[in-house]
């Protein structure tokens, strides 16, 4: 029980970290990554962060 309850804990921060992800992949860019186009850094990103949100949402998913 108390296993479950970590482990989805965990995975509501997985999710939340890919949504931050998504949400300031601009900001990140910007202050992180030193090179020119920042249009394709900010897109990666954004997939990076789509990513993680799905992977945490399955575990999410598949714990309950």
């Amino acid at each position: 029980m108390m296993l479950k309850i970590i482990a989805s804990l965990i995975s509501i921060i997985i999710v939340f970290l890919g949504v931050i992800l998504i949400y300031d992949a601009r900001l990140i860019t910007k202050k992180f990554f030193g090179f020119g186009d920042q249009n394709e850094g900010a897109s990666g990103l954004k997939m990076i962060g789509f990513l993680i949100a799905i992977i945490g949402g399955l575990i999410l998913y598949f714990i309950f």
